[in-house]
């Protein structure tokens, strides 16, 4: 029998190409309301950013209409509400900075140890309770770690060091309540950093002969630097914009000085006191808040910003 006579197979069938292209314009459709919700979700966040951005701003510039940006930023007094007014902010930013830092030289030591025994030698039953108990200490309403730093740690620690004529309001008080504070944040974000340290890093430490204190400290610590460095950065950001502790503890008094043993006025305290006060709304001194709360908002802006390029620094990435 000839092979031109042979019978040819039947070609295969060609994909459907229409029906592949109908079937995920059906599944885009089904699935629109969803990334419409989802996409609105995220929309909030940015609008609200922008409108809290454009509302201080408006009001700020209002202010320096009638106030010198270079005397804002470099004037040494600040008494807004006095008849001899003067408009310099570093009173503010100087107590403000103060007491966030010397509460992180509390904080960061402090939770770094905590974080290390949570991590490398407590049990699992004692980390089941000593980190939620820990964790107890970030419920806390702020105004509570305000009044137990007026009534016990300035009289019963802060005066017992440093003599019994120091004020009992003082800006060392509030940093050590402040610390206490953020005490959990240090601890728990550093000790999930640490825990996220691959097996085979402390398993080739030990390989070598070291102790347990040596690949705590020489290799978990660096392998989960850049998670330390988010919850120190992170602290210190709460740090500067907590409020009720200085309003309560720390003596509402601009004071520019590097005695922490003296009453101070954060920004944030100022703020509140004259939200609550008598100030009409439109005048001057009503619009010294949002130029306070504009420094402020690029204090954390930038601490944020620097947070973020030492993240990037230090990451360490294990496969």
């Amino acid at each position: 029998m000839p092979v031109d006579a042979m019978e040819a197979p039947a070609p295969a069938p060609a994909p459907s190409w229409t029906f592949a292209h109908r079937s995920t314009s059906a599944r885009r459709v089904r699935e629109w309301p969803i990334y419409a919700l989802l996409f609105a979700c995220a929309a909030v966040s940015v609008i609200t950013t922008f409108g809290i951005v454009f509302t201080l701003f408006e009001e700020t510039v209002r202010f320096f209409e009638e106030i010198s940006i270079v005397e804002f930023l470099t004037g040494t007094e600040w008494t807004p509400l006095f008849t001899n007014k003067h408009f310099g902010v570093l009173p503010l930013l100087n107590a403000t900075l103060m007491i966030a830092l010397t509460a992180m030289l509390f904080a960061i030591p402090l939770g770094m140890g905590v974080a290390i025994y949570l991590s490398e030698y407590a049990p699992g039953r004692v980390r089941a309770v000593v980190k939620p108990v820990l964790e107890i200490l970030a419920g806390i309403p702020t105004v509570v770690y305000g009044y137990f730093a007026l009534t016990f740690i300035s009289p019963e620690i802060v005066r017992r060091l440093f003599g019994s004529d120091t004020p009992l309001f003082n800006a060392l008080s509030a940093a050590i309540a402040m610390a206490i504070m953020i005490l959990p944040l240090v601890s728990s974000l550093s000790e999930d950093a640490m825990r996220s340290v691959p097996n085979a890093l402390r398993e080739g430490a030990y390989g070598v002969g070291a102790n347990k204190f040596e690949v705590s400290t020489r290799i978990v610590v660096p392998a989960a630097l850049s998670g330390i460095v988010a919850a120190c950065i992170l602290a210190v950001s709460r740090a500067v914009g907590e409020t009720m502790i200085v309003v309560v503890a720390a003596g509402n008094q601009p004071n520019l000085s590097l005695n922490p043993l003296e009453g101070m006025q954060t920004m944030t305290a100022y703020i509140v006191q004259i939200s609550l006060g008598d100030t009409p709304r439109g005048t001057l001194e009503y619009s010294t808040i949002f130029a306070v709360a504009v420094m402020l908002f690029l204090t954390t802006l930038l601490l944020n910003i620097f947070a973020q390029w030492l993240i990037g620094r230090f990451r360490e990435g294990y496969e």
